[in-house]
């Protein structure tokens, strides 16, 4: 694969994540599309603020390039949480329009410097000191499909819309009775594994020790 053919894929499975983070948003009222919605505040149009302001920095601003927007919410005296969502004076249009132009100009980084291209991470401390243009785009469409699968929760709570994309949802298309008896089985299935006794005993999480090579 040509190093032009991997950028489009890479952008292309970006772009896909970005939208159906996007999708999540169509027909909210502005209160729906705000509010929190777990115990730590998670909320949709907060989401879409977070993923779009880290991505330009990761791919415009760690290779030094000049940026039109400005994130008082990532500044290092801004509160807790500032980034992760969207005050009464900040329109939802307003971080749409944000949104697209960051998309905009980030996929231009992304072209014109090339996958090789090194820049500097410098919250990663000394493994952010050179990192590939490569290695940021993949971690850009980890994240942003993380975010979009949080979403995708957020808006079942709200209406019971979900899937993937409005045009595959990759949800089976089933009547609300099915869904009421799949969720059914499922607790009582859940009921059941919890009453009988675990054959296995759990040692915890996977060995902490060993390096992620991509985690940062």
């Amino acid at each position: 694969m040509s190093t032009d053919s991997e950028t489009e894929l890479l952008l292309g499975y970006l772009q896909n994540a970005r939208e159906a983070l996007l999708w999540k948003l169509d027909g909210l009222s502005e209160y729906d599309a705000r509010r929190p919605l777990t115990p730590t505040g998670s909320n949709l149009l907060g989401l879409m603020k977070h993923v779009a302001s880290v991505e330009h920095g990761y791919l415009t601003e760690c290779f030094g390039r000049d940026s039109n927007y400005e994130f008082p919410w990532l500044a290092d005296d801004a509160p807790d949480n500032a980034d992760m969502w969207a005050t009464a004076d900040e329109s939802r249009e307003q971080i749409l329009d944000m949104c697209r132009g960051i998309w905009r100009a980030d996929d231009v980084s992304v072209r014109e410097l090339g996958l090789e291209a090194r820049g500097t991470v410098p919250w990663w401390g000394d493994r952010g000191s050179s990192v590939t243009m490569r290695h940021l785009l993949i971690h850009m469409i980890a994240e942003t499909s993380r975010h979009a699968g949080q979403a995708d929760i957020l808006r079942e709570q709200i209406d019971g819309s979900v899937g993937m994309r409005q045009s595959a949802t990759n949800i089976p298309a089933q009547e609300d009775s099915w869904w009421r008896d799949y969720v059914a089985t499922l607790e009582a299935s859940a009921r059941l594994a919890a009453s009988m006794p675990d054959p296995t005993p759990h040692d915890g999480d996977a060995d902490a020790s060993v390096s992620d090579p991509y985690r940062p």
